[in-house]
């Protein structure tokens, strides 16, 4: 617990001076994250596949280094992704005898389970505002598990998904939830009361990605635990002490970044 502690200590200002800083800066964030996470997914499964991991990492230097380009250039990230499933189809007919389509299908969504949800990060901080939504990805994944945490320990009696989680309890999950989503609103609120943003509702922005990131964060979690359930293995990997490998420590927040986006692109332009 002592090395978790401290661990968590010196990743915060990490975390908050590339988010603050935003660009190249934490475009090259996001890649180191999705590479080593990469390698994390594509370790752990290759105990029962054998990923193509030079494309897959490949496809996620292409995506990120030109990232700024494919978010402002129609259907271009579509056709990286078409090139990307060509590539690994014509990998599995010159190498028939070793490659499996199971090797296919891994490699294939390694790219978007790590590097595709670890880019919204990247996308949030960029688009209208970004430099005050790009929190609520944390807010909502940290502030979640924080009081589900909490409220577990309190009160919590009833297994949520005891197979794949057994200390996780329902009241915990509500928990987490109202604590995620508390948060998200009164630092909402804050931001309202020192900015003014123009033809942003920053309350409901707040509120709803609180909700929707919350209750995603803890899929991710418990989604990250079904996958290392599945191939055997209790940690992705040591990169950070007491908390494991990327995939262990982002696995809540490479569903809440997402979550944020899509919410930013409805809201602000819609309404």
């Amino acid at each position: 617990m002592k090395t978790r502690i401290i661990s968590g200590l010196i990743l915060i200002p990490i975390v908050i001076f590339f988010l603050a800083k935003g660009g190249v800066y934490l475009q090259g964030a996001i890649l180191f994250l999705s590479l080593v996470g990469m390698y994390e997914f594509y370790r752990a499964m290759h105990k029962t596949f054998q990923p193509l991991h030079l494309l897959g990492y490949g496809c996620a230097l292409i995506y990120l280094i030109f990232a700024q380009f494919f978010i402002n250039a129609d259907n271009m990230f579509n056709i990286l992704v078409s090139v990307f499933l060509v590539l690994l189809l014509a990998a599995m007919v010159i190498f028939h005898n070793r490659v499996m389509v199971q090797d296919i299908f891994v490699t294939f969504f390694g790219f978007f389970y790590v590097c595709f949800l670890l880019s919204h990060i990247y996308l949030v901080r960029e688009y209208a505002y970004g430099q005050f939504f790009v929190w609520l990805i944390f807010i909502s994944a940290f502030g979640c598990d924080t009081g589900a945490y909490f409220t577990g320990m309190l009160f919590g009696k009833h297994k949520l998904i005891p197979s794949l989680s057994p200390k996780k309890t329902i009241e915990g999950a509500i928990g987490g939830v109202v604590v995620g989503t508390l948060l998200a609103v009164l630092f909402g609120l804050s931001v309202e009361t020192m900015f003014q943003l123009d033809e942003v509702n920053t309350v409901l922005l707040c509120f709803v990605t609180g909700i929707v990131g919350s209750i995603l964060s803890q899929i991710g979690d418990l989604a990250a635990s079904a996958i290392k359930r599945t191939v055997g293995i209790k940690d992705y990997g040591t990169l950070i002490p007491g908390h494991g490998g990327v995939l262990d420590r982002f696995d809540s927040v490479m569903f809440t970044a997402p979550a944020v986006y899509y919410i930013m692109l409805f809201l602000i332009e819609v309404l």
